[in-house]
């Protein structure tokens, strides 16, 4: 079983934004119009092929919530700076299926964080490939973001991201537990708490948010197929369709044990009763509140999880995803967060790119890091991006480092967690089953689009 080969990189890449130096060099364009010959007349004539400059306005179409206000804030700052482009930002909560109605009826957005192989296949993207920016990005997030089909660029992410298990370590420390890195350690945490603390949930899933459980099956289950191939074949392996790697139907598979030990966990009451209605917002709430013990999440919480409780810094345990499946180990995210995306329909290319040129400023993208709590991806922006640094780097270390799934156009992250609603909701017979639909739906989506 091989290791991913980010460890070692995300480990340093940990140490260098503590240290790093932060350089801005945004050099602005500054041109004159002023001229050393006296008029002639004191009324001067616009020659007949110059038009007055037209106002543009750029549409971003984004599908990340946490960002939404400090985006609006930078969009301010940028038209301020920029009079004649005005950029509107648009929020979806099930963004990935909401582009597919965009592109298809001709209101396709100038910008985009949503991003598919699909697309990419489709010729939806622009190749920012040699834009200048790339020489500022860590070079292993330059390699995630790079197309396997093409070796080409058509996105490019602003920061580095982590998924895992939050947990509460003062409950941890006062029922003597210990992070989890197999299935039964893991459970036997959870029944400690309920045994314990039967006033707490032990896990809280936000299911009525489909993404949160989409998650789950990216994180877990794919977990077991991207540790066996690593990041590079395993990438090929989701994009190509190479069943005879995914095995997304066999039995004990990724798929198969997923399903079999989420089943387990609500079977004996370790997660919340409301799985199935509650939101990502209650998730926050409750654990915040001290009434849930853990959850599963990626770094993008952490900012939140601070505004609502700025005392909880000490409190917030971060560790890798426990192995599902025997004879597999724990698994944490290691990937490209915050990407970035210019349509190939876009009718004002440059504008957006000088828009994304704003955001990728070392001090606008210093604001995103410490906002979001995330690291920059950008090697010339030093952040205080979060109390979790070591915790973060201890959970590399310990877990296999995977990367995120590149999925069907037409099975997206919302719709898998759609189909564990369905099997939280009783659809499903068993694991098995619910692994063989879950083949189906994938096949199929990959179908559609690679005829």
């Amino acid at each position: 079983m091989r290791r991913n080969k980010w460890i070692p990189f995300l480990s340093m890449m940990l140490i260098l934004m503590l240290s790093a130096a932060c350089s801005s060099n945004s050099g602005g364009n500054n041109e004159s119009a002023a001229t050393d010959k006296p008029a002639a007349n004191t009324e001067t004539k616009q020659p007949a092929t110059d038009k007055p400059k037209e106002n543009v306005t750029l549409k971003f179409f984004t599908g990340k919530v946490e960002t939404v206000d400090l985006i609006n804030e930078l969009i301010a700052k940028f038209e301020a700076d920029n009079p004649g482009i005005k950029v509107e930002q648009e929020y979806q909560k099930d963004a990935s299926n909401v582009i597919k109605v965009k592109f298809a009826s001709g209101d396709v957005p100038d910008i985009t964080t949503v991003y598919a192989q699909d697309y990419v296949d489709q010729g939806k993207y622009l190749d920012l490939s040699n834009e200048p920016f790339w020489s500022r990005v860590l070079p292993a997030i330059k390699e995630l973001n790079t197309d396997i089909k093409t070796g080409k660029q058509f996105r490019v992410a602003t920061n580095v991201t982590m998924a895992g298990i939050f947990y509460n370590k003062k409950v941890f420390e006062e029922l003597g537990l210990k992070e989890a890195h197999t299935w039964e350690e893991f459970k036997s945490n959870l029944q400690a708490i309920k045994d314990q603390k039967p006033d707490m949930t032990p896990m809280f899933l936000a299911g009525k948010d489909s993404w949160t459980l989409g998650h789950l099956i990216e994180f877990m289950a794919h977990g077991v197929i991207k540790q066996k191939y690593g990041v590079a074949d395993a990438r090929a392996a989701f994009i190509n369709n190479e069943s005879d790697k995914l095995q997304f139907d066999a039995a004990g598979g990724g798929i198969d044990a997923f399903a079999g030990r989420l089943m387990e966990l609500k079977e004996a009451g370790l997660i919340n009763k409301d799985a199935l209605t509650a939101t990502y917002d209650n998730q926050k709430e409750a654990f915040v509140n001290g009434q849930s013990a853990l959850f599963s999440q990626g770094m993008w919480v952490l900012g939140d999880l601070l505004n609502m409780k700025p005392d909880m810094a000490d409190t917030i345990g971060f560790a890798p995803f426990p192995a599902i499946a025997d004879g597999t180990e724990p698994v944490t995210l290691s990937a490209e967060d915050s990407v970035y995306a210019i349509t190939a329909e876009s009718k004002h290319p440059e504008e957006a790119k000088k828009f994304l040129e704003f955001l990728f400023q070392p001090e606008n993208l210093k604001a995103y890091s410490e906002f979001l709590k995330s690291p920059p991806a950008f090697t010339d922006v030093n952040a205080d991006w979060g109390p979790l640094k070591d915790q973060a780097a201890a959970a590399l270390e310990a877990g296999v480092n995977i990367a995120f799934t590149d999925t069907p156009s037409g099975f997206s992250g919302d719709d898998a967690g759609r189909m564990v609603q369905e099997l939280l909701a009783g659809k499903y017979k068993d694991s098995q089953e619910f692994a063989s639909a879950y083949k189906e739906a994938w096949d199929k989506a990959w179908n559609a689009t690679n005829k």
